[in-house]
């Protein structure tokens, strides 16, 4: 069985390696110093995991049969999506598309703020580039289902480590990893991961 704050850290871990998140650290990372860009990525995807099982809290009042069916079918049903949005994939390394998408949201934020940029600007900057990236994305609305569930605790630290992972990842190696990284594999990969935490959520509850 999957304790809460494994499948947090899998969860996460998996399914943020290669995301727009990802190479926005990688990004802002050759521009600023390290360690405020991870600081700032972190406190976003941090609070983002927070706010996240608080509302996966919240709706664990309702009627337990509604939450573990409601659960067992989102992870599924991105299991199945994203097999065949990776079936539909280029073989070739990095996602050209989330990649572009990562530069022109950085772009767009260097053009609002001064050229030269204190510590509290960086810090802001992968903040707020980090946290909106984040929102509506599938792993804020797993974590969600997983908090619903299982141990807010355990689902929190577990999420908070797997961010911590792929930030410090994307930050000291993101540069030389970045056209290496295969999006298909990572995606199939994130879609098995899915499909196990929907067999195992419908076994618990057997």
């Amino acid at each position: 069985m999957l304790t809460a704050f494994t499948a947090g850290l899998l969860l996460i871990t998996v399914s943020e390696l290669g995301d727009k998140t990802f190479f926005i650290a990688v990004i802002l990372a050759m521009h600023h110093p390290r360690r405020l860009v991870f600081a700032g990525v972190v406190a976003a995807l941090a609070a983002m995991t927070i706010l996240s099982v608080v509302v996966g809290q919240a709706v664990s009042v309702l009627p337990k049969v509604y939450i573990h069916f409601a659960e067992i079918a989102l992870f599924i049903g991105f299991g199945f999506k994203l097999l065949y949005d990776a079936s539909r994939m280029p073989v070739s390394s990095c996602d050209t598309e989330v990649v572009e998408e990562a530069k022109a949201a950085v772009k767009e934020a260097d053009m609002q703020l001064p050229k030269k940029k204190n510590a509290l600007a960086i810090l802001t900057e992968a903040f707020v580039l980090t946290f909106m990236a984040e929102w509506g994305d599938r792993t804020q609305i797993a974590t969600i289902a997983l908090a619903a569930g299982n141990n807010a605790i355990g689902v929190t630290t577990g999420a908070i480590l797997g961010h911590a992972i792929c930030a410090a990842i994307a930050v000291i190696g993101g540069r030389m990893l970045a056209g290496r990284i295969s999006e298909r594999k990572l995606t199939f990969i994130g879609g098995f991961l899915f499909l196990v935490f929907g067999v195992v959520a419908a076994i618990e509850g057997a």
